[in-house]
């Protein structure tokens, strides 16, 4: 079913990830395996030591335009849609991708992607998938907004100085919360939900949404900037990617504020 297996851990008590650093890539909050069996061991000793952790599946993955991409046979299972926008997705990489900063790069792409659908879909013609698709992403975005909420609360109990046991109970009722607000925004929108909304939501699974989707407002903005032009997109990500990590970071927060 995929053609590799990340590994996401955050601590217990906190909503900042782990890192693995690599040579060319730098440094990204996930470790990628080929093994299936491996990823899993490995988030098993990383949960015995006490971080929360996501296994998930990946079914593409881009090489940064170091070599040619293939359609994986993974992603054949996909309806068109879906298929397409992973593959602006993972070429969006080969655009513009910077080092030791996961989040940049996974919601500029996101971003692209977005676009590059509704202008494919658009260019089709495709009336019904274009609404369907828009549905799809009016209720991504509702999510995570409910994300960014919880995220905001979560930081604010895990600075406190409580014991760690409080600090535990409160963020388990949180996490029940988020997991209400989450199944209730699906129902609105008569989709089924994931079963991890229920039963599997911890601090590495919301490190993993975030990296996706934490700065598209941000980038949705710098693209209405350039009234849905790409070439000055891209040339503005650019320039905001060469800013100092810090500098970078208020940049982002003033474009998604």
């Amino acid at each position: 079913d995929y053609a590799l297996w990340n590994v996401v851990a955050a601590p217990e008590l906190s909503l900042d990830p782990k890192q693995w650093c690599y040579p060319i890539v730098g440094c990204v909050s996930y470790r990628g395996y080929f093994s299936e069996g491996k990823a899993r061991r490995l988030g098993e000793n990383l949960g015995a030591e006490g971080f929360d952790v996501l296994v998930g599946g990946v079914a593409a993955y881009s090489t940064l335009g170091r070599f040619d991409d293939p359609i994986l046979n993974t992603m054949m299972r996909w309806d068109d849609v879906d298929l397409v926008a992973v593959m602006f997705h993972e070429l969006a990489h080969q655009v513009l991708y910077i080092k030791d900063d996961s989040g940049f790069n996974e919601s500029f792409a996101t971003a692209v992607e977005e676009f590059g659908i509704e202008r494919w879909l658009l260019d089709r013609g495709a009336a019904a998938e274009i609404d369907a698709y828009r549905a799809r992403r009016d209720l991504q975005r509702e999510l995570m907004q409910l994300v960014a909420i919880a995220r905001d609360d979560l930081d604010d109990i895990f600075v406190t100085a409580e014991p760690d046991a409080n600090k535990r109970r409160q963020k388990q009722r949180r996490l029940e919360q988020l997991s209400a607000d989450a199944l209730e925004a699906y129902a609105r929108a008569a989709r089924p939900a994931p079963s991890w909304w229920r039963d599997d939501l911890n601090n590495a699974r919301l490190v993993s949404m975030t990296l996706y989707h934490g700065l598209l407002p941000a980038f949705r903005a710098l693209l209405a900037q350039c009234a849905g032009e790409l070439q000055c997109f891209y040339a503005q990500a650019a320039v905001i990617a060469e800013l100092r990590p810090d500098e970078r970071e208020a940049r982002l927060a003033d474009l998604g504020s």
